[in-house]
Parts: structure tokens; C-alpha cells; sequence
């Protein structure tokens, strides 16, 4: 059996509007094991952007335990949970994210500048990630000198570039036409062969049949969990 990487228990997340108190998630068990592929779908407003937030730790709950290769994640410090952002999850966004002044390998090597690495090394690791993700000859374009599609690339190669264990992304096609899609999606197939975990949200069914194990969340619960492959 894989080794455990994620583990939740009873995660509740409330947000308060003004005097409504608006239940995000509403008691989350869920386990992840160790290069599984994971699909997160669900309506809007069922809360999977509020648990996948929480699974980057760019969110904390408001109530339950969330146990990330063995931590209790309630217990580390801001200086602990920016590291783990940093280095153990690579995060894949459908916005891209991208810094547009810089070029697309200094998106890259953003995330290697807290590493100590010195600027060449970042440099030469951002080409070779870069290079395998089919942007070779586009690494001094800037984000508005590419598609779309070479956007998504960039964000990709980022997320790759810290070797991080789990790969997160949220919507990743939504802004891209179906070719492109099905370019990137082949992408997080290779990623997830090469030993990664990936979780992705994604609201197209079709996306969501590339992964090996389909959550569906409705109103903030867990509404059917099923191994497809």
C-alpha cells in the first residue's frame, strides 16, 4: 500500500458575511495516498475551491485536523507553512499566475529564490523543466507574447520546478480552448507517471475522467468517492 500523504479529518471551514455564517465545508474525511491521481468536482459554491486552498495550506479550517505527511498542519508556523508551499506542493492555477514584466524563465525561477540556490543553477534548472515542457524556444517571451495554451506551460513548469511531491490545480483548462486542453491534461498524465500526486478541480467531466479516483463534493460534503482506474 502507498504511504498516507494527506489525511483529514472532520475539516470544517465557516466564513462569516456579515451576521450570516456561510458553511464552506462541512465535515471533510478524506485520505490521499502517495502518487494517486485525484479529481475534485462538485457545483459551484460545493466547496471544493475552500478544500483544495486548504490542501495547499493557503487556507486554514475552522475546525478538524489536516495531517500533511505526518504534520499536523495546525501546529506549524507561518515560516513552516510557507516552506511547505514552497517545496512540497506545486500549485497550477487557471488564472496562470504569472507575473507578466518577467519572462517566462524568470516565472519559473521565482519559486527557487528562497531555495539558496545561486541565480545560474536557477537559471539553468528553470530551462531544463521549461525544455520538458515543450517551451524550449519561448523561454525569453513574456506572458503576453504566448497562447494561452504556452501560458499554462509556464505555470506548469513553475509548479514542477521545486520537485515538489503534490501537484495542485485548480481549473487548469477553464481558460483554454479543447486542443489546447487536451495538451495539458496529457501533461498532468505525464507529471502523475513520473511520481507526483496530482489533485485537480475541475468542474468537465472529461478532465476529470483522465484522473483514478473522482470526489464529488455537494454543499461542502463529501458526496461520492470512486476509484476509476
Amino acid at each position: 500500500m502507498s504511504k498516507k500523504i494527506i489525511e483529514l479529518r472532520g475539516i470544517e471551514k465557516f466564513y462569516k458575511m456579515g451576521q450570516i455564517v456561510i458553511k464552506a465545508l462541512n465535515g471533510i474525511d478524506l485520505d490521499i495516498y502517495e502518487n494517486e491521481y485525484v479529481a475534485l468536482m462538485g457545483p459551484s459554491g460545493s466547496g471544493k475551491s475552500t478544500l483544495m486552498n486548504m490542501l495547499g495550506c493557503l487556507d486554514t479550517p475552522s475546525n478538524g485536523s489536516y495531517i500533511l505527511n505526518d504534520q499536523e498542519v495546525a501546529e506549524l508556523t507561518e515560516d513552516e507553512l510557507a516552506e511547505i508551499r514552497n517545496k512540497e506542493i506545486g500549485f497550477v492555477f487557471q488564472t496562470f499566475n504569472l507575473l507578466p514584466r518577467l519572462s517566462a524563465i524568470e516565472n519559473v525561477a521565482m519559486p527557487l529564490i528562497y531555495s539558496g540556490m545561486s541565480k545560474s543553477k536557477r537559471l539553468d534548472k528553470s530551462e531544463n523543466v521549461l525544455t520538458e515542457v515543450g517551451l524550449g524556444d519561448r523561454m525569453d517571451h513574456k506572458p503576453n507574447e504566448m497562447s494561452g495554451g504556452q501560458r499554462q506551460r509556464v505555470a506548469i513548469a513553475r509548479a514542477l520546478v521545486n520537485d515538489p511531491s503534490i501537484i495542485l490545480a485548480d481549473e487548469p483548462t477553464g481558460n483554454l480552448d479543447s486542443k489546447t486542453s487536451d495538451e495539458i491534461i496529457k501533461m498532468f498524465t505525464k507529471i502523475h507517471n513520473s511520481g507526483n500526486t496530482v489533485i485537480l478541480v475541475t468542474h468537465e467531466e472529461d478532465v476529470a475522467q483522465n484522473a483514478h479516483r473522482i470526489i464529488r463534493l455537494k454543499d461542502g460534503v463529501i458526496d461520492s468517492d470512486e476509484m476509476i482506474k
